[in-house]
């Protein structure tokens, strides 16, 4: 029996390429950000000027990523299928310039790092400092060894390896960023701000706990499943639900703004400046993996 080209798993990934490019196409092209650091006392004018400009020139990389990874997809859909060395090629190339996205945020994680005036800042630490230091190091560093084990001519056992600290690492990232954004939000509004609103509640207690939790199961999935030898030997149900469940928290806490409204400075970091809004989009990918059967695709034993 003929296999059908358009799978919604395939859909899906369409979907999250197009989305990728958009969402970075806006930031690209959104300059509010230059000459924020005008009139400010240094060295915080110093600061904003040096990890604005870092973050800007290294959104570029990403930008070349997502046009070339949504027109891969989109060719591959036109043709009904591209020679896997090509798309191996493609996606290295993907690869390379995303990596190299992150580590524009190493000045922010620097920045956040240093004492001001002789003294931390708890704000500066939990929103910049660790949260950019471990995305702008730890992320670049597994995307470019996952390209560098990534021969369609070899073992795909190393590739698995990486891709999958790689996705740890993402995860372990939003985590960081985003519940240190909430943690200095509650600080400077108090904790009756978010006690006493459900939708703050639900989105603090999902982003510090939920996000924690997936983060933590992620890293077990990885080290369980480093030494799988080939992708269709990894479980993808549970592949796919650790990619519904990351797409689930960006998409409720969007939606949440849309349908109950509020404004405050976890909101304003998460779609002002967020620049992995995209994933929302992720449980159109995660959704068809968690229905894949593998036992019909495994090999029948002889005998």
């Amino acid at each position: 029996m003929k296999r059908k080209f358009f799978t919604p798993l395939k859909v899906g990934i369409l979907v999250a390429t197009i989305a990728y490019f958009l969402f970075t196409l806006h930031a690209m092209f959104t300059i509010s950000w230059i000459g924020e650091w005008e009139g400010l006392p240094e060295p915080l004018a110093t600061w904003i000027f040096v990890t604005d400009v870092a973050a800007g020139v290294f959104l570029v990389f990403r930008f070349i990523a997502s046009f070339i990874a949504t027109s891969t997809a989109i060719l591959y859909f036109a043709k009904k299928g591209l020679a896997q060395t090509t798309t191996n090629k493609l996606l290295r190339v993907v690869l390379v310039f995303e990596g190299l996205y992150w580590i524009g945020l190493l000045p922010s994680g620097i920045w956040g790092l240093l004492p001001s005036s002789g003294t931390f800042s708890t704000s500066l630490l939990l929103s910049t400092g660790i949260p950019c230091t471990v995305a702008s190091i730890g992320i670049p560093t597994a995307i470019f060894m996952l390209v560098y084990k990534l021969n369609p001519n070899k073992p795909q056992k190393e590739p698995i390896k990486w891709a999958l600290i790689a996705g740890t690492l993402y995860v372990v990232a939003f985590w960081l960023n985003n519940s240190g954004m909430w943690l200095i939000t509650m600080m400077n509004s108090g904790i009756g701000y978010v006690t006493n609103s459900a939708v703050y509640m639900t989105s603090y207690i999902s982003t510090l706990a939920g996000l924690l939790a997936l983060a933590l199961f992620t890293a077990y999935f990885a080290k369980k499943s480093i030494g799988t030898q080939q992708v269709t030997d990894l479980k993808l149900k549970t592949v796919g639900g650790i990619i519904t469940a990351l797409g689930v928290y960006f998409l409720w806490n969007y939606l949440a703004w849309i349908f109950f409204g509020g404004w405050n400075e976890w909101y304003a970091w998460f779609l002002g400046h967020n620049l992995d809004l995209w994933m929302l989009t992720l449980p159109l990918v995660g959704l068809p993996l968690l229905f894949v059967n593998q036992k019909e695709r495994a090999p029948k034993n002889s005998g």
